[in-house]
Protein backbone atom coordinates (compact mmCIF):
# COMPACT_ATOMS: atom_id res chain seq x y z
CA UNK A 1 0.00 0.00 0.00
CA UNK A 2 1.70 2.93 -0.94
CA UNK A 3 -0.13 5.97 1.41
CA UNK A 4 -0.30 5.70 5.49
CA UNK A 5 -2.99 4.42 7.26
CA UNK A 6 -5.02 1.25 7.51
CA UNK A 7 -7.02 0.31 4.30
CA UNK A 8 -8.28 -3.14 4.83
CA UNK A 9 -8.30 -3.13 8.63
CA UNK A 10 -11.86 -2.96 11.24
CA UNK A 11 -11.04 0.54 11.94
CA UNK A 12 -9.82 3.64 10.63
CA UNK A 13 -9.51 6.95 12.88
CA UNK A 14 -9.03 8.80 9.36
CA UNK A 15 -11.30 8.42 6.58
CA UNK A 16 -10.53 7.06 3.17
CA UNK A 17 -12.03 9.77 1.48
CA UNK A 18 -10.03 12.63 3.18
CA UNK A 19 -7.01 10.90 2.36
CA UNK A 20 -7.25 10.63 -0.87
CA UNK A 21 -8.53 14.08 -1.66
CA UNK A 22 -4.97 15.18 0.01
CA UNK A 23 -3.51 13.61 -3.13
CA UNK A 24 -5.79 15.08 -5.55
CA UNK A 25 -5.28 18.64 -4.03
CA UNK A 26 -1.90 18.18 -5.06
CA UNK A 27 -0.27 16.61 -1.94
CA UNK A 28 3.91 15.63 -2.33
CA UNK A 29 3.62 12.07 -2.56
CA UNK A 30 6.96 11.19 -1.15
CA UNK A 31 8.32 7.64 -3.26
CA UNK A 32 9.71 4.73 -1.43
CA UNK A 33 13.44 4.61 -1.21
CA UNK A 34 13.31 0.69 -2.28
CA UNK A 35 11.52 1.59 -5.76
CA UNK A 36 14.43 0.37 -8.35
CA UNK A 37 16.04 3.55 -10.41
CA UNK A 38 14.60 2.49 -13.76
CA UNK A 39 10.68 2.66 -12.36
CA UNK A 40 10.95 5.59 -10.19
CA UNK A 41 9.76 7.86 -13.28
CA UNK A 42 6.89 5.65 -13.43
CA UNK A 43 5.57 5.06 -9.93
CA UNK A 44 5.67 9.33 -9.91
CA UNK A 45 3.56 9.95 -12.47
CA UNK A 46 1.27 6.83 -11.84
CA UNK A 47 0.86 8.50 -7.95
CA UNK A 48 0.71 12.50 -9.38
CA UNK A 49 -1.27 11.54 -11.86
CA UNK A 50 0.97 13.43 -14.90
CA UNK A 51 -0.16 11.48 -17.85
CA UNK A 52 2.01 13.10 -20.08
CA UNK A 53 5.06 12.09 -17.83
CA UNK A 54 3.26 8.61 -17.49
CA UNK A 55 3.29 8.42 -21.15
CA UNK A 56 7.07 9.06 -21.57
CA UNK A 57 7.92 6.67 -18.46
CA UNK A 58 6.09 4.15 -20.24
CA UNK A 59 7.93 5.02 -23.41
CA UNK A 60 11.22 4.59 -22.17
CA UNK A 61 10.77 2.16 -19.53
CA UNK A 62 12.89 -0.92 -19.75
CA UNK A 63 11.15 -3.18 -17.65
CA UNK A 64 8.03 -4.71 -17.14
CA UNK A 65 4.75 -2.73 -16.43
CA UNK A 66 3.30 -4.31 -14.21
CA UNK A 67 6.47 -4.69 -12.13
CA UNK A 68 5.39 -4.18 -8.16
CA UNK A 69 6.51 -0.21 -7.21
CA UNK A 70 6.25 -0.12 -3.94
CA UNK A 71 4.45 -2.77 -1.02
CA UNK A 72 3.64 -4.73 -4.51
CA UNK A 73 1.65 -2.21 -6.41
CA UNK A 74 1.74 -1.78 -9.94
CA UNK A 75 1.48 1.87 -11.75
CA UNK A 76 -1.99 0.51 -12.42
CA UNK A 77 -2.26 0.35 -8.68
CA UNK A 78 -1.43 3.60 -7.98
CA UNK A 79 -3.17 5.02 -10.39
CA UNK A 80 -6.90 3.57 -9.35
CA UNK A 81 -5.57 4.18 -5.71
CA UNK A 82 -5.13 8.13 -6.21
CA UNK A 83 -8.19 8.47 -8.33
CA UNK A 84 -6.25 9.36 -11.87
CA UNK A 85 -8.69 8.34 -14.32
CA UNK A 86 -6.26 9.24 -17.50
CA UNK A 87 -3.71 7.40 -16.16
CA UNK A 88 -5.36 4.42 -15.53
CA UNK A 89 -6.81 4.36 -19.42
CA UNK A 90 -3.71 5.38 -20.50
CA UNK A 91 -1.86 2.28 -18.41
CA UNK A 92 -4.71 -0.18 -19.77
CA UNK A 93 -4.26 0.92 -23.31
CA UNK A 94 -0.30 -0.22 -22.82
CA UNK A 95 -1.28 -4.00 -21.36
CA UNK A 96 -1.15 -3.47 -17.26
CA UNK A 97 -2.65 -6.20 -16.04
CA UNK A 98 -5.91 -5.57 -14.51
CA UNK A 99 -5.61 -9.11 -11.97
CA UNK A 100 -2.11 -8.48 -10.19
CA UNK A 101 -2.35 -8.37 -6.83
CA UNK A 102 -0.21 -6.25 -4.16
CA UNK A 103 1.52 -6.99 -1.05
CA UNK A 104 -2.15 -7.40 0.52
CA UNK A 105 -3.61 -9.58 -1.75
CA UNK A 106 -5.69 -6.53 -3.26
CA UNK A 107 -6.28 -5.87 -6.73
CA UNK A 108 -6.69 -2.41 -8.74
CA UNK A 109 -10.66 -3.05 -8.20
CA UNK A 110 -10.16 -2.98 -4.48
CA UNK A 111 -8.07 0.82 -4.52
CA UNK A 112 -10.43 2.41 -7.17
CA UNK A 113 -13.62 0.77 -4.81
CA UNK A 114 -11.96 1.88 -1.64
CA UNK A 115 -11.37 5.72 -3.15
CA UNK A 116 -15.14 5.72 -4.39
CA UNK A 117 -13.74 6.64 -8.13
CA UNK A 118 -16.76 5.17 -10.02
CA UNK A 119 -15.41 5.95 -13.53
CA UNK A 120 -12.26 4.17 -12.53
CA UNK A 121 -14.10 0.93 -11.52
CA UNK A 122 -16.68 1.07 -14.61
CA UNK A 123 -13.20 0.94 -17.19
CA UNK A 124 -11.57 -1.64 -14.65
CA UNK A 125 -14.81 -3.91 -15.17
CA UNK A 126 -15.01 -3.15 -19.18
CA UNK A 127 -11.53 -3.95 -19.60
CA UNK A 128 -12.13 -7.27 -18.29
CA UNK A 129 -12.19 -9.63 -21.12
CA UNK A 130 -15.34 -12.18 -19.94
CA UNK A 131 -17.74 -12.07 -17.39
CA UNK A 132 -15.52 -14.71 -15.84
CA UNK A 133 -12.95 -12.62 -15.57
CA UNK A 134 -15.29 -10.30 -13.85
CA UNK A 135 -16.22 -12.73 -11.62
CA UNK A 136 -13.05 -13.38 -10.71
CA UNK A 137 -12.20 -9.48 -9.73
CA UNK A 138 -14.91 -8.99 -7.84
CA UNK A 139 -14.80 -12.02 -5.71
CA UNK A 140 -10.66 -11.48 -5.22
CA UNK A 141 -10.03 -10.91 -1.77
CA UNK A 142 -7.90 -9.31 0.24
CA UNK A 143 -5.03 -10.43 3.22
CA UNK A 144 -8.24 -9.62 5.62
CA UNK A 145 -10.91 -11.35 3.43
CA UNK A 146 -12.21 -8.27 1.97
CA UNK A 147 -13.51 -8.15 -1.66
CA UNK A 148 -13.90 -4.93 -3.60
CA UNK A 149 -17.89 -4.38 -2.25
CA UNK A 150 -16.43 -4.55 1.19
CA UNK A 151 -14.27 -1.62 0.30
CA UNK A 152 -16.53 0.16 -1.39
CA UNK A 153 -19.29 -0.45 1.86
CA UNK A 154 -16.30 0.68 4.21
CA UNK A 155 -16.10 3.98 1.86
CA UNK A 156 -19.63 4.41 2.03
CA UNK A 157 -19.55 4.67 -1.70
CA UNK A 158 -23.27 4.06 -2.96
CA UNK A 159 -22.58 4.60 -6.72
CA UNK A 160 -19.80 2.41 -6.87
CA UNK A 161 -21.45 -0.43 -4.58
CA UNK A 162 -24.63 -0.47 -7.04
CA UNK A 163 -22.06 -0.40 -9.67
CA UNK A 164 -20.88 -3.78 -8.03
CA UNK A 165 -24.10 -5.16 -7.15
CA UNK A 166 -25.23 -4.87 -11.12
CA UNK A 167 -22.13 -6.30 -12.46
CA UNK A 168 -22.94 -9.85 -9.98
CA UNK A 169 -20.59 -8.70 -7.03
CA UNK A 170 -21.79 -10.81 -3.39
CA UNK A 171 -23.29 -8.89 -1.07
CA UNK A 172 -23.01 -12.20 1.20
CA UNK A 173 -19.42 -12.57 1.50
CA UNK A 174 -17.72 -12.75 4.86
CA UNK A 175 -14.27 -11.29 5.56
CA UNK A 176 -11.77 -12.58 7.91
CA UNK A 177 -13.54 -10.86 10.56
CA UNK A 178 -17.01 -12.50 9.91
CA UNK A 179 -18.37 -9.89 8.26
CA UNK A 180 -20.26 -8.89 5.01
CA UNK A 181 -20.36 -5.89 3.21
CA UNK A 182 -23.48 -4.01 5.18
CA UNK A 183 -21.49 -4.82 8.39
CA UNK A 184 -18.99 -2.56 7.20
CA UNK A 185 -21.45 0.30 6.35
CA UNK A 186 -22.55 2.67 9.13
CA UNK A 187 -26.13 2.31 10.35
CA UNK A 188 -28.68 4.28 8.63
CA UNK A 189 -26.65 5.11 5.70
CA UNK A 190 -27.93 4.42 2.35
CA UNK A 191 -25.17 2.42 1.72
CA UNK A 192 -26.49 -0.32 4.57
CA UNK A 193 -30.12 0.11 3.30
CA UNK A 194 -29.12 -1.27 -0.10
CA UNK A 195 -27.06 -3.99 0.97
CA UNK A 196 -29.32 -5.07 3.64
CA UNK A 197 -32.33 -4.88 1.43
CA UNK A 198 -30.28 -7.06 -1.31
CA UNK A 199 -29.36 -9.38 1.30
CA UNK A 200 -33.11 -10.08 2.44
CA UNK A 201 -34.02 -10.03 -1.04
CA UNK A 202 -35.53 -13.41 -2.49
CA UNK A 203 -33.49 -13.19 -5.30
CA UNK A 204 -30.20 -13.87 -3.96
CA UNK A 205 -31.96 -17.64 -3.15
CA UNK A 206 -29.92 -18.66 -5.89
CA UNK A 207 -26.63 -17.72 -5.01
Amino acid sequence: MAVPGRRNGMEDDQGDEGLFDEAAEGWAVELGEDIPPHLRALAEAAEMGDVDALRVALDNLSGNIDEPLEDGDTALHLACLYGHLPCVQLLIERGASIDTKDEEGAIPLHDACAGGYIEIVQLLLNAANSQEQIKGMLDTVDTEGDTPLHHAARGEHLNVVELLLGAGASPLKTNSYGKMPAELSDPGTEVKRVLDAVVSSGSLASQ
